[in-house]
């Protein structure tokens, strides 16, 4: 399990990966208890068939909502899995975090019990054990983004013979679920953008580098700025953040007296995602109107960080100057 991230200004820490594709209320249908961020079940990998799957019957194209007919007959034991527009992009692995927007629904009664597309926010998720269940991880593993997979689940690989009650899932539905991959990231990833001059010599100067290793951040001499800097090291052409975003990062941070670093997703080996409103002022406020793709420095002064209350067991000092290096890898 991975430990806390200190960005957080709430006590009860990072909200998960899963969560953060459904920090929005929805107009009444949809139940985030049925999210396929449940864990997994199984303790084999499943056979995977071709079929049978019901027909989508409109919103067809990728990115559409789509519409499922009821299930036919009696589903298969395996694990069913068809691709069903073959996109071009990336090849999805074990581990990685995908973003996807997607819908699922119960195999013999047609009942949608979750979508993301009604939410207008798509989802990402770790393809990891014990993260979401088993039915995604291994049906999705190996696609490429820009696909649509449609699947269907078996309660061996979705969630058991427990079900969901909250949702309506019993422990003997197969579950069906379109899924639209629109990107996948991993460890390594990096912003791509074009390189911002760093002329401020009073300002840190944040490494430029695009390899997924940690950029490096040198702290210049001098006192800290005592207003919030939010500047762009390379700029993206994505979307731009809105303050009530959930967004998908790699970060470092180290402190302005002295440079020690005292948090990165990279020594963690692992991306986070959250809400803008979730984390410190500095972060919201230096993020809001960044685009996606970017890499940005932030400098955060104390009281739009932790001031004198900073997070127990952690480098940060009362009053300090934090400095960060923070990749927007998506908008969620």
């Amino acid at each position: 399990m991975r430990r806390r991230s200190l960005l957080i200004a709430v006590p009860a820490g990072l909200a998960t990966l899963a969560a953060c594709g459904d920090d929005k209320s929805d107009s009444g249908s949809v139940d985030d208890s049925a999210s396929p961020s449940a864990p997994g079940t199984s303790a084999a990998p499943p056979k995977i068939v071709d079929g049978p799957l019901p027909a989508i019957t409109a919103g067809t194209k990728f990115g559409e909502k789509p519409t499922v007919a009821k299930g036919t007959g009696e589903p298969s034991k395996d694990l069913a899995v068809k691709t069903v527009i073959a996109g071009g992009g990336k090849t999805v692995a074990e581990n990685d975090f995908v973003v996807a927007n997607y819908l699922g629904q119960v195999w013999s009664t047609a009942k949608v019990f979750d979508n993301s597309y009604d939410r207008g926010t798509p989802l990402a998720i770790q393809l990891a054990q014990g993260t979401i269940i088993d039915g995604w991880r291994y049906a999705l593993t190996g696609k490429k983004t820009g696909s649509r997979v449609q699947m269907a689940v078996p309660p061996t690989w979705g969630y058991g013979e427990q079900g969901n009650e909250q949702a309506g899932i019993k422990g003997t539905d197969t579950l069906v679920f379109v899924v639209d991959l629109q990107d996948t990231f991993n460890a390594k990833s990096s912003a791509k953008g074009s390189e911002v001059a760093q002329d401020n010599k009073d300002l840190p100067k944040v490494g430029t580098n695009t390899d997924g290793k940690a950029p490096s951040i040198d702290v210049p001499d001098t006192a800290p700025p005592k207003e919030l800097v939010a500047a762009y090291v390379l700029e993206g052409d994505g979307e731009e953040l809105g303050a009530d975003n959930s967004v998908l990062v790699q970060y470092k941070g180290v402190l302005w007296d002295g440079g020690k670093e005292f948090d990165s997703t990279y020594g963690r080996g692992q991306l986070t995602s959250f809400s803008l409103q979730q984390v410190v002022k500095g972060w919201a406020q230096g993020l809001t109107g960044k685009k996606v793709g970017s890499r940005v420095l932030i400098v955060i002064p104390p009281d739009l960080g932790y001031g004198d209350n900073p997070p127990q067991g952690s480098d940060i000092k009362k009053d300090s100057t934090l400095v960060f290096s923070v990749d927007i890898l998506a908008k969620l």
